[in-house]
């Protein structure tokens, strides 16, 4: 969750309707995904890295592969980030807008610099609860001002907001219950299930079960934080569902809507308007110092180590100080690209399904697929981001038509004002856009209407199924029946009733794991290096390894 949650999808509610929060059941089935799929193998193995298994299952060449991707990935997607407050600020405060993102991106880079993961971990506790604060702000002081809830949710179902329940499978709607609980699920999965800035977090765990249960219970916070959202998009549509501030030319840009909220509802109230911009900054640190620091670590792991093995640990310590401050100068300069994207929401779930769909596909033929090879996962991850990338950049060069993108009506009538010698007493449609790179004046065809306006959603679907597709193909093909896979590489039946070892003695816990687990300890094979020095009963040092 960053500023693009807090500013984006409010917005998305206002313009499209409250069917986004079917990604409440998306969440649920992405959280049971990461949790029971691809947690156990990345556990059990202690990688560092994620792309260490890509080695270890495949060869170097698909590691490398799987780094490149991620880093490319990253790098866009936290530009996006960086540029979503950076617009609150501006709008709030009228402080330049490029000076709002150059000091976002350095006090993040900073941070994450000297303080490493635990100084993201810890922050991101402290931000979250901004966030849900500067929601809350805003929820209860527009019911105050609507008259209570009950009109909040009365002018949505007026409005045609509260459209639940779209059961249309057609993929190239742009919103449905099928694309949203299918596609979210494939792109939330790409995120939780095998991004490293959200597996670095799980496997830094003790043990397997606490890593387990940081999952669901971050379930948990994904629903408060959507419904947060959600209530938010609603309160802003009863608002102005009269005097739509995007016709009237009063912002710019939907994602400046909830700035433009915040304003006009408790700049009567000191510092609350402040609490707001906090919260989007909050989203915003949070999500930027982990792609950093797992920027940092992948490059540390996966480009460095290999090919300076003689380096030490204070080394590679400084290696990897050096590498934030570097991805957090390129996050900076990609936060200019973002500003041309249009819709933020859209544009970061667009970038994580092109490019994390095609990522997940691949690690799912490791771990899923047991005669799967480096051959099949190669020419796979190859096809796969090959054709997302280009149903995701036609999409952005030729944006789907209305009929796709289902707008909402938008109303001006209570306006009490001109624009332009205009009287502003018309309902409209916003036509919507995701991206200042469309082709204008371009006469529409079938592939244009038909594959271009597939569901951005469904890019991270389209992406992985192709992987596991073709992997599978040259796999059988290039004779990945022969070789003999270590079970550790593969989710196995062991890791499932693994869940069930609290029903069993203690000293059968764990038993299939090549590591012991000692009383009080950890199961963590990544602790399995680290030396702990503690006084004997002489009073000198000794030490011991876990």
């Amino acid at each position: 969750m960053s500023a693009v949650s807090v500013l984006g999808t409010p917005a998305e509610v206002y313009r499209f309707g409250a069917v986004f929060g079917v990604f409440g059941l998306a969440y649920l089935l992405m959280v049971v995904l990461s949790a029971e799929v691809f947690l156990p193998v990345f556990y059990k193995l202690g990688v560092t890295s994620t792309y260490e298994y890509l080695e270890l299952r495949f060869n170097k060449y698909v590691r490398l592969c799987g780094t490149v991707l991620f880093i490319v990935q990253t790098i866009l997607y936290t530009g996006i980030v960086i540029y979503a407050p950076a617009l609150a600020l501006n709008q709030a405060t009228g402080f330049d807008l490029w000076g709002a993102v150059v000091t976002t991106g350095v006090v993040c880079t900073f941070y994450c610099t000297l303080g490493g993961l635990k100084a993201v971990v810890w922050t991101d506790v402290f931000q979250v609860g901004i966030m849900v604060a500067g929601f809350a702000s805003v929820i209860i002081q527009a019911s105050v001002i609507q008259g209570g809830f009950s009109t909040i949710l009365n002018d949505a179902y007026n409005g045609g907001r509260l459209n639940f329940w779209n059961f249309n499978p057609n993929p190239l709607q742009r919103h449905t219950f099928w694309t949203i609980t299918i596609g979210g699920t494939f792109t939330w999965t790409s995120i939780y299930g095998v991004n490293q800035a959200q597996v670095q977090r799980y496997i830094s765990c003790k043990s397997r079960l606490q890593a387990k249960l940081s999952l669901y219970i971050n379930l948990v916070g994904l629903w408060v934080i959507l419904a947060c959202s959600v209530l938010s998009g609603l309160s802003l549509y009863s608002r102005y569902h009269d005097c739509d501030p995007l016709t009237a030319k009063k912002v710019s840009a939907s994602d400046q809507l909830m700035p433009y909220l915040v304003l006009d509802i408790l700049q009567d109230y000191p510092g609350l308007p402040g609490l707001f911009v906090a919260c989007a900054y909050s989203g915003t640190l949070s999500t930027v110092s982990s792609s950093i620091n797992a920027l940092a670590a992948v490059t540390v792991e996966d480009l460095i180590k290999p090919r300076f093995r003689s380096l030490s640990e204070r080394s590679l310590s400084w290696v990897s100080q050096g590498m934030s401050v570097l991805y957090g100068a390129l996050c900076i300069g990609m936060a200019a690209l973002a500003s041309v994207m249009g819709a933020l929401l859209q544009a970061a779930l667009s970038i994580f399904g092109m490019v994390g769909g095609p990522l997940m596909g691949m690690f799912a033929l490791g771990i899923l697929v047991p005669f799967a090879n480096s051959a099949g996962a190669l020419v796979g991850l190859m096809t796969g981001f090959a054709i997302s990338l280009w149903v995701g950049i036609g999409s952005q060069l030729y944006p789907p038509l209305p009929e796709r993108t289902l707008p909402l009506p938008l109303e001006t009538y209570g306006c009490n004002s001109t624009y332009n010698g205009t009287d502003l007493m018309t309902t409209t449609e916003v036509p919507f856009s995701t991206s200042a790179f469309q082709m204008h004046k371009t006469e529409r065809t079938p592939l244009m209407d038909n594959w271009y306006s597939l569901s951005y959603l469904y890019f991270s679907t389209l992406g992985t199924l192709v992987v596991l597709f073709v992997g599978i193909l040259i796999s059988l093909s290039t004779g990945g029946r022969k070789q003999n896979i270590d079970p550790k590489f593969l989710l196995t039946k062991d890791d499932f009733l693994s869940n069930f070892d609290f029903l069993k003695k203690k000293k059968h816990a764990l038993s299939y794991k090549s590591h012991p687990v000692e009383d009080g300890g950890t199961d963590n094979p990544a602790f399995n290096h680290i030396e702990l020095n503690f006084p004997d009963h002489s009073g000198k040092l000794s030490g011991t390894r876990l």
